[in-house]
């Protein structure tokens, strides 16, 4: 379907609802976005709407620039000392200003028009609330993009379950910002100045908006309606705030809201909010008030006009019409700066992970691969220290630890219990390099976020997903979204056995369905390999049937049980003992399997490097081989292929593996030799 436009009353025929004389306005600020209401309120002017009866910046705007009967002040205070007798007074001001410039407003008793972000902390926003309450006026927050008409359009589809059920909203956003854009001001690019807040990152200034709407598509506006925030803050610039920001919140309704954003993007592009549903996804680009549905039924996008907030005061005062972005509304929105307020100051991204594109104040930095971990973020609720970046915080010690450590990690065990539920929260391996440093797992794609590097996992035990994602079920004879997910719990490891752990595979219920002991060893068996290998032990805790989509009637898709997530690679080469190629491969069942790639190229920053990975299929049966390649690259050796397990209550199922990590490339012959003797020579 085409791009359809819906429009509502323009500003040119609001002029006609309102009726006595123009409202007196004054503007503190006239530069940057102020310079944008000066615009605007010349169009409400030529309405007849407005009177701009005085402006008040220290730095006086250009001549001409104004109505002749406007008055210039240096100040609010001598603006109000004036005898203006504003009716609203708009602030477009440095955020550090914002709350004296407020309270001032309303204790002069004139309704007020608050630029974003509306104070520089929580405890300035309650102070604030508690004036506007005292003085009986009304407040409106510069949150424009809450005045699209879009967001009526999102609020019918969640209604009437165009996308099913929404389950999770992401917000990205990624501009570029030169040198010169943090020497534009003294505030730029600060969290305090003289001992003031000042909060400029990327999530409360530039890309504040993304927040907001993300949070207004949730439901979340007032400060009760917001669970918790986490924050992940890095800068790639020479400043004190952040540039490159993952805000993760969790609504009271327990609705995941992830923003990931940056202002070190190879190129602009425009914001956008994803909303996440069962069956189907809504992307809203809030800039330009366009909205893109996608489901079973197709595709379509409809671009909307949109109310400004100026017009939308004065009915407001006029008529009583509900305010678009009341000040008590963005307490959410306040939550969140709050936590960027006070969370540690941001990592620097070392120079190795930053390219420089032009030169002198226009030269900006470019984080290489930002946009694709934006896009991971999003899709996995994660952080970026989550997603395991070369340039990202290190994971907290409890929840991954490195592993066969020989001057360096070869594999890092994450537990993975902080993943969103949708994930099918397990533990697994991440990342597994070479021991030239090659790293040959991913985890959290924007493809599949649920694949999680190397471990252990089954689409269907008695109906629960330990996979996570879509279930296929029989009857659907398709991929359903069901509230079906478990989590595999990682219990503490025993000195006495160091190598093995303890797992318990819990249902949606939080009871266990199996009891698992996996082994992990690793061994260095060549000066270019070492192997890895993998044992578990699945003991029934109820009689189970463990099964897969391919159990389930989905032919060919019968992954689960061991799986391994490869990392983007080129020039692949699948091959066992006698067949090659990933359609030969696919379900047949070989004693090994090898895939032999290009890996870990990064344009601008390093070329790849081959690597291979040789699998040995499990000693106690004869297990197929799940492999893609064309779509995404991952070799799984598959338990239930086509028909599912059955454990009574106390019977166990064992399955051990073991992975060759080789860098270079092997030829059939040398992997056959590697297999045979479990060296190189």
């Amino acid at each position: 379907m085409g791009t359809q436009r819906t429009s509502d009353e323009g500003p040119a025929d609001a002029a006609t609802r309102h009726h006595g004389a123009p409202a007196r306005i004054a503007l503190i600020g006239v530069h940057g976005f102020g310079a944008h209401h000066l615009k605007n309120l010349e169009r409400l002017t030529k309405a007849g709407m407005v009177e701009l009866v005085a402006v008040a910046d220290p730095n006086p705007p250009s001549p001409g620039a104004l109505p002749d009967t406007t008055a210039v002040h240096p100040d609010l205070q001598s603006l109000l000392a004036g005898n203006h007798s504003p009716d609203v007074v708009i602030v477009a001001t440095p955020i550090q200003t914002h709350a004296p410039l407020a309270l001032a407003t309303l204790a002069a008793g004139a309704d007020l028009y608050l630029e974003k972000p509306p104070v520089a902390s929580l405890a300035d926003f309650r102070q604030l609330q508690e004036a506007a309450e005292a003085s009986g006026r009304s407040v409106q927050i510069g949150f424009q993009s809450l005045g699209s008409q879009a967001l009526a359009a999102v609020d019918r589809l969640l209604k009437d379950g165009t996308i099913g059920t929404l389950q999770g909203v992401g917000a990205t956003g990624r501009w570029v910002r030169d040198r010169a854009y943090y020497k534009r001001s003294r505030w730029a690019g600060k969290r305090s100045m003289d001992g003031v807040d000042v909060v400029d990152g990327v999530a409360t200034n530039p890309l504040a908006h993304a927040i907001a709407t993300a949070l207004r598509i949730a439901g979340a506006r007032t400060v009760n309606d917001v669970a918790s925030v986490e924050t992940d803050l890095y800068r790639a610039n020479d400043i004190e705030s952040d540039d490159t920001s993952v805000i993760r919140i969790r609504t009271a309704a327990g609705l995941p809201i992830t923003c990931a954003l940056t202002l070190c993007a190879a190129e602009s592009a425009e914001p956008y909010i994803t909303l996440q549903g069962t069956e189907g996804t809504a992307v809203f680009h809030y800039t330009e008030d366009r909205l893109h549905v996608s489901n079973a039924d197709g595709e379509y996008s409809q671009e909307f006009g949109r109310d400004d907030l100026t017009e939308n005061l004065l009915d407001h005062l006029a008529a009583g019409t509900e305010l678009t972005s009341a000040l008590n509304d963005s307490g959410a929105f306040m939550l969140v700066l709050e936590a960027v307020r006070t969370a540690e100051p941001p990592a620097p991204v070392s120079p190795a992970h930053i390219v420089w594109e032009g030169d002198g104040d226009a030269a900006h930095a470019v984080i290489p691969g930002i946009e694709d971990a934006l896009e991971r973020a999003i899709g996995a609720h994660a952080t970026f220290s989550e997603l395991a970046l070369p340039w990202a915080r290190p994971a907290d010690p409890a929840e991954a630890r490195n592993l066969f450590d020989g001057g360096r990690p070869l594999a890092v065990q994450r537990t993975g219990a902080r993943l969103n539920a949708a994930l099918s929260p397990r533990p697994y391996l991440h990342p597994v390099a070479t021991l030239g440093g090659t790293v040959v797992t991913d985890h959290l794609p924007a493809d599949h976020p649920w694949h999680l590097g190397a471990g252990f996992a089954l689409q269907d035990v008695n109906g629960t997903n330990f996979w996570g994602g879509r279930t296929y079920t029989r009857d659907a004879g398709a991929y359903v979204s069901r509230p079906d997910h478990g989590r595999i719990e990682l219990l503490p490891a025993t000195a006495d056995e160091p190598d093995t752990r303890q797992l318990r595979w819990l249902g949606t219920d939080g009871q266990p369905l199996l009891a698992e002991r996996r082994t992990l060893t690793g061994e260095t068996v060549g000066g270019r390999v070492w192997r890895l290998d993998l044992g578990t032990e699945l003991t029934a805790v109820v009689d189970v049937s463990l099964g897969s989509p391919g159990s389930n009637g989905a032919a060919g898709s019968g992954y689960g049980g061991f799986f391994w997530r490869l990392p983007a690679c080129s020039g692949a080469r699948i091959f066992t003992s006698d067949a090659e190629g990933e359609p030969a491969v696919h379900g047949c069942v070989a004693p090994w399997l090898a895939w032999t790639a290009s890996f870990g190229e990064v344009p601008g920053i390093r070329s790849g490097q081959p690597a291979t990975l040789v699998f040995r299929a499990p000693a106690e049966a004869a297990d197929p081989w799940f492999v893609r390649c064309s779509g995404y690259p991952a070799v799984g050796s598959a338990l239930a292929w086509d028909r599912p397990v059955a454990l009574a209550a106390g019977e166990s199922l064992r399955r051990s593996l073991s992975v060759w990590v080789c860098d270079g490339e092997l030829s059939p012959a040398a992997v056959e030799s590697l297999v045979a003797s479990g060296t190189t020579g």
